[in-house]
């Protein structure tokens, strides 16, 4: 069904494009995404790492503010993790939700317990400024901030928990799969208990600034960008993570691909690759910080396609599709033997998701829509997890980015 969508979607574009009147394609520099990073309740205290799929470095200096909503939705979950060996092979040999583990004590069963439970819809802040540093080098520096809330209209029309059932009554996924009205609507319990005794909570409309991310893109003038139209560039990124749950400095590399095709000599049509590796904290300043995943590294692929479309004043409208795929927060090894525990009778299913989905690679799409005027470039985005794991559920976002100009 996907696949036949995204021939059809292709197609339509496709003879809109070819309605058009021949324009310039020079004030179109590749694809310019807004930050397609998840709301991820863990993610959300790391930096991260956009891709970038622009052809060249910016010609003027950019400001750019951006807000995202994203839904999360997470029943209450317990999880042990026993460190006999002996009692990780037992339980090695049996299906998860079969697993029997009784925690007496730590002297005689001695594990790690953590517990979390995430409702709420979080809403990101950010700012940015990007300028050029000479033609083939550039500089971007963004703020990002964060809001907690019950996700009610008018402030949430689209990730409103009552949007999202409607969508699964009337649509698809079906009646309330996760349980959504089983615990209430539009509530906030935003509650984790890390695995050394440490505790993250948020109640409603709480804020906080996340941090500062510094970040240098490197365009190497190579012979194939001109004869071949295929674009290289290259991220090196530095977070300085300033919330008290997790004060620490992350860095990151990233390495982007793009090759631009034009439809009867006209219009863009641009095809990207990117991948990038994150190490989290590698400098803390706190040993009180809040374990937000033990694996030490977050690496993404992502996958982008976008159609561009001018106007005969040499505007554009761009239509693209992204894919993502990220990997998992916490080591693989310890769904081998970890024990949870929920609610699991009372709901329809999901109820370990809290805990599971830190576990798996998280996949999601995103549509996305540019509008680019002299003075200024609009864009948005839906965005939807393809695990169906709420980490979030779904996802929107609004960039406006406004040109500095000499």
């Amino acid at each position: 069904m996907l696949k036949k969508s995204l021939i059809l979607l292709i197609t339509l574009l496709s003879n809109v494009f070819f309605a058009q009147e021949k324009n310039s394609l020079s004030i179109k520099n590749g694809i310019e995404n807004p930050s397609l990073l998840s709301t991820h309740h863990f993610g959300i205290f790391n930096a991260r790492i956009n891709t970038n799929f622009k052809h060249s470095s910016t010609k003027n200096k950019n400001i750019t503010f951006q807000y995202n909503s994203g839904n999360t939705f997470h029943p209450y979950v317990e999880a042990y993790f026993p460190k006999n060996p002996e009692v990780r092979k037992q339980l090695s040999n049996t299906t998860w939700f079969y697993r029997r583990f009784n925690f007496i004590d730590q002297e005689t069963t001695p594990a790690d317990y953590m517990n979390i439970v995430v409702d709420a819809v979080i809403k990101e802040f950010r700012l940015g400024f990007t300028m050029p540093l000479n033609n083939t080098q550039e500089l971007s520096i963004n703020l990002r901030s964060y809001l907690i809330t019950k996700g009610k209209y008018p402030f949430s029309v689209l990730t409103s928990d009552e949007t999202i059932e409607w969508f699964h009554s009337n649509i698809a996924g079906g009646e309330d799969p996760f349980g959504r009205r089983y615990y209430g609507l539009n509530q906030v319990n935003f509650k984790y208990l890390d695995r050394n005794g440490n505790t993250l909570k948020f109640d409603n409309n709480d804020f906080f600034i996340s941090g500062l991310e510094f970040t240098h893109y490197f365009y190497p003038n190579l012979k194939i960008n001109n004869s071949r139209n295929i674009y290289i560039n290259f991220g090196s990124h530095l977070g300085i993570n300033t919330s008290k749950y997790n004060p620490s400095v992350d860095f990151g590399i990233s390495a982007n691909i793009v090759k631009q095709y034009t439809i009867s000599k006209k219009y863009p049509f641009n095809i990207a690759f990117g991948t990038n590796i994150l190490r989290k904290n590698i400098v803390r300043f706190s040993n009180d910080a809040i374990d937000l995943g033990n694996n030490p590294f977050l690496a993404t692929f992502e996958g982008n396609i976008e159609f561009t479309t001018f106007t005969k004043q040499k505007n554009y409208h761009a239509f693209g599709v992204n894919y993502q795929m990220q990997t998992r927060y916490n080591k693989k090894e310890e769904t081998g033997y970890y024990k949870l525990n929920g609610k699991w009778a009372e709901i329809n299913g999901g109820w370990h998701n809290g805990v599971s989905t830190l576990y798996r690679t998280l996949s999601t799409i995103a549509a996305t829509y540019t509008y680019k005027r002299p003075n200024y470039k609009l864009s948005c985005y839906f965005k939807q997890d393809l695990e169906v794991n709420n980490a979030p559920d779904f996802q929107t976002g609004i960039q406006l980015s406004i040109p500095i100009k000499k």
